[in-house]
């Protein structure tokens, strides 16, 4: 059999599953030699979305993964605290959804800056969707919460969209927002991601897990990730849960543009090189003084700062 083109739909880590181009039959294939992204050592090669040619062997059972085309984007995190290992979440994606909750389980502020900065560096527009709203409309202060992260997210300039995944409420705009893209889907664990992919793909039936009432945290359920078709066009790419969301390869200098209202206000400032953390005539920390700037944001900003200080690392291999 000649080589074959096509897209990789699912990773497990012990192999790949390929959609290919044609004949949309689906081979499972494993990655022949290794690949890096500009030095940087990831711990998965290939990643969901890649556009791939393949190769058989001998036996016809499974092929090999020979070659990865050149990627029009990815996303990409800090595998662990303690390493210069990075994890490529998803590749060639039109869209990176965000799924957060504000309660059971409670999703920060950081980990939400940090995903949408990472998107922002990487040149993939996001949104964020709050789900679980039913648990928040009949307490007075949850739904105060609601609102205030709703109004900052989207004065900045991002899409929120506000769901239930139990009740149905705000799927038709979710379905709008998803229709005719390609869409990660990333999050902490427990934040509803499954259900919702439950609901937007009927009899699909991903497994779910309760939250645990000891640390109101949610369980792995996906334990690989993997593309799903969507009735209409478009697909979402499932990924697991995860629970923080290092930074990589950011430069000190860079890390402002990443935030679109500390960039905006950025060039007030009276030196081109101003990092916003200590110089006079810096219209970022002037802004934060006088509340025009999230005070969540700015410590957001302030973390990748010091994601960027490579020395607390370990040296590289």
């Amino acid at each position: 059999m000649s080589d074959n083109t096509g897209i990789v739909i699912r990773n497990t880590g012990a192999h790949y599953v390929v959609r290919l181009h044609g004949s949309h039959a689906e081979v499972k294939c494993k990655m022949a030699g290794s690949y890096r992204i500009r030095g940087i050592r990831i711990t998965n090669p290939v990643a969901v979305g890649d556009e791939v040619s393949i190769t058989p062997t001998n036996t016809g059972e499974i092929a090999f993964i020979k070659d990865i085309k050149p990627r029009r984007n990815y996303i990409i995190r800090r595998a662990s605290n303690l390493s210069k290992e990075a994890h490529i979440i998803a590749s060639n994606i039109d869209r990176a959804m965000l799924v957060a909750t504000l309660a059971h389980p409670s999703t920060s502020t950081t980990f939400i800056d940090r995903f949408l900065a990472t998107a922002q560096a990487y040149d993939v527009p996001a949104i964020l969707v709050i789900n679980k709203i039913d648990l928040l409309i009949d307490d007075p202060d949850n739904a105060e919460l609601l609102d205030a992260v709703t109004y900052l997210y989207r004065s900045i300039g991002y899409t929120v969209v506000a769901v239930s995944a139990a009740t149905g409420e705000g799927f038709d705009t979710l379905r709008q927002e998803l229709a005719s893209k390609v869409t990660l889907l990333s999050g902490n664990s427990g934040v509803g991601k499954s259900s919702i992919i439950n609901r937007l793909i009927p009899g699909l039936n991903l497994r779910t897990a309760a939250i645990s009432d000891a640390h109101d945290t949610g369980m792995h359920t996906t334990t690989f990730s993997e593309m799903y078709d969507l009735d209409g066009g478009g697909a979402i790419i499932d990924t697991p849960g995860i629970r923080g969301f290092g930074t990589i390869d950011f430069d000190r200098n860079e890390v402002a543009h990443f935030f679109p209202e500390i960039f905006e206000l950025s060039k007030e400032c009276r030196f081109r090189n101003c990092t916003h953390t200590h110089e006079p005539g810096c219209a970022v920390l002037e802004a934060l003084a006088d509340c025009r700037i999230a005070q969540s944001r700015y410590a957001s900003y302030m973390s990748i700062l010091d994601d960027a200080d490579q020395e607390k690392y370990r040296k590289g291999y």
